[in-house]
């Protein structure tokens, strides 16, 4: 099924020059791409759909950590099976439908220890009908996916993690950071041996989405500025959406952008009823209007 037209815009272009310079991994399924944008370490991105998400397969020695799972269209328990032989974790960014997608594929699932990872644990099927709604979705679903039937399936929490804790994969250990703000169970990953920093959804480089109910705007400003205390230990950042790949300078410039924008020093403009896409230097929020407003 084809669905919509090319969504490429200005943005789209720059994001497809920088995933160009990125090592691309063959594969046969043509929903995903997979790319390597740090060693042992697979961006799995989902070209296909406008929010472009990206999923993390995090490589150990003894174990690998799948971080989010993305829309659940596509068959994501195959491309992980087919780029590691290993038993593997899974830990979402946060609970929202286009990054838990595929949970129910995956055995051992770790969660926060928050109502809102329990809430979406259950699955939804309104939430993943917007997901493909018209202008969603281009090019083709893969052989066999049913639009109708299409839902975010329930999924089962294997264990409760919080933050500071610490992964061991053998050889590699990530570090849980608690990221509250775009949704209450945010987290971030930090490996400090690789200097890698994954952002989920607190940073990427498309608009930032940070008007749904669940938002929390004091949160997520405190939570920026635990990620921009690590910027000297980090080289790379790896958000989930749009393009894998940020430098670690990005930290700084998305505490002073937000700083910006409460203060009513961004530009804005509207972009839905009540919502305002707010831009400080190059980097915007998608919110509902603030005041004061800059024109």
């Amino acid at each position: 099924m084809t669905i919509g037209q090319s969504m490429l815009g200005e943005f789209d272009q720059e994001m497809q020059s920088t995933r160009k310079t990125l090592e691309r991994v063959p594969i046969s399924d043509s929903w995903y791409e997979v790319y390597k944008p740090a060693a042992r370490v697979f961006a799995i991105y989902e070209p296909h759909q406008s929010e472009e998400t990206i999923s993390y397969l995090i490589l150990g020695k003894k174990r690998a950590l799948l971080f989010d799972t993305g829309m659940g269209i596509g068959d994501l328990k195959q491309i992980v099976s087919g780029l590691t032989s290993l038993p593997v974790v899974v830990l979402n960014s946060h609970t929202h439908d286009d990054h838990v997608g595929s949970n129910w594929q995956f055995d051992t699932i770790y969660g926060m220890d928050t109502d809102f990872t329990r809430r979406n644990a259950a699955g939804s099927y309104a939430d993943a009908q917007s997901e493909i709604a018209d202008g969603e979705v281009c090019g083709q679903f893969p052989i066999g996916f049913n639009p109708k039937a299409y839902r975010t399936r329930p999924w089962k929490i294997s264990h409760y993690i919080h933050d500071g804790d610490t992964i061991d994969l053998g050889e590699r250990s990530l570090e849980v950071i608690a990221t509250p703000g775009h949704t209450p169970d945010a987290v971030s990953l930090f490996d400090p041996a690789q200097r890698l920093l994954f952002t989920g959804d607190t940073y990427y480089p498309g608009p930032i989405w940070l008007y749904r109910p669940e938002t929390d705007l004091n949160a997520y400003a405190h939570s920026i500025d635990k990620l921009s205390a690590l910027t000297s230990r980090v080289d790379v950042v790896l958000g989930a959406h749009n393009a894998p790949v940020a430098p670690a300078d990005i930290l700084p410039r998305l505490v002073t952008a937000f700083a910006a924008v409460r203060a009513g020093k961004a530009t804005s403009s509207p972009v839905a009823p009540g919502q305002v896409l707010y831009t400080a230097g190059s980097i915007s929020f998608r919110m509902l209007a603030l005041n004061p407003v800059v024109k």
